[in-house]
């Protein structure tokens, strides 16, 4: 299944968030979105997942998603979203608690998911004996159990240290490899976007428009040492970023 973003534009009362948007998000592909902050990000993404409608244009499916799809869309946030008082099981069980499933196919399906994520060891733990990334991996297991046809990750490893954040990053690009999906990433980290994106979308200032969109064909699990070609893709993403940034100083000068 893909998505398609049509000609969005919306507003918060008087204030423009998005303008014009319009952008496909291939099947198989993790798209990164950056862009300063509120630039509307965040919003896009709620529009893809259907929390919100936009002021004009649409977001289509396009396609049908597996049809051992649970949940066609589904989100991995910032902050975890784990219940205190359940296990990892648990956690992941609560998504799927109300597909009709059974506890033997129920188990089926966590075991797998715990597995690809290397969290086996850890089923019967509470999030409170869990590091931060384990936290997240947490989540980005529980997403997995719905067999999403595309996830929605709102900056995922943000809230982490940066070691932590790369080795999330490694689990990623692992899980897509083994077995791809398609995923829309908020991000405001270049380097994340460089290692993670095989499509990576800026947004200017707001209201946001598509500044640039920037192709990177090489293979995700290519991406962990250091390269020339990575390294002028996030230059080039910098400036971008730059020039945006002084654009909106010079607006602020101008008032």
């Amino acid at each position: 299944m893909d998505l398609r973003i049509d000609k969005v534009s919306h507003t918060y009362g008087s204030v423009e968030v998005l303008r014009d948007i319009s952008l496909d998000i291939p099947q198989g592909q993790i798209v990164c979105l950056i862009g300063p902050s509120g630039c509307g990000k965040s919003t896009l993404l709620r529009f893809l997942g259907g929390l919100e409608q936009p002021t004009s244009g649409s977001v289509l499916q396009i396609g049908e998603p597996d049809s051992d799809s649970l949940n066609p869309l589904t989100y991995v946030f910032q902050h975890f979203a784990l219940l205190p008082w359940r296990t990892v099981e648990g956690n992941i069980k609560l998504v799927l608690e109300d597909h009709g499933i059974s506890g033997s196919e129920m188990d089926k399906i966590v075991t797998d998911v715990l597995a690809r994520t290397r969290l086996s060891d850890f089923r019967t733990a509470l999030p409170k004996q869990l590091s931060g990334g384990m936290k997240q991996r947490v989540a980005i297991a529980r997403a997995l159990a719905v067999r999403p046809a595309v996830m929605l990750m709102d900056e995922p490893l943000s809230a982490l240290d940066s070691q932590t954040r790369e080795l999330l990053m490694d689990d990623l690009v692992g899980l897509w490899t083994r077995q791809p999906f398609t995923a829309v990433y908020v991000t405001h980290n270049l380097a994340e976007a460089v290692r993670l994106g095989h499509r990576i979308v800026v947004l200017s200032r707001r209201p946001g428009r598509i500044r640039a969109i920037v192709d990177i064909d090489m293979p995700l699990d290519e991406r962990a040492l250091a390269n020339v070609e990575l390294e002028a893709k996030q230059q080039e993403l910098w400036e971008l970023m730059r020039e945006e940034a002084a654009a909106a100083d010079q607006e602020l000068l101008n008032v």
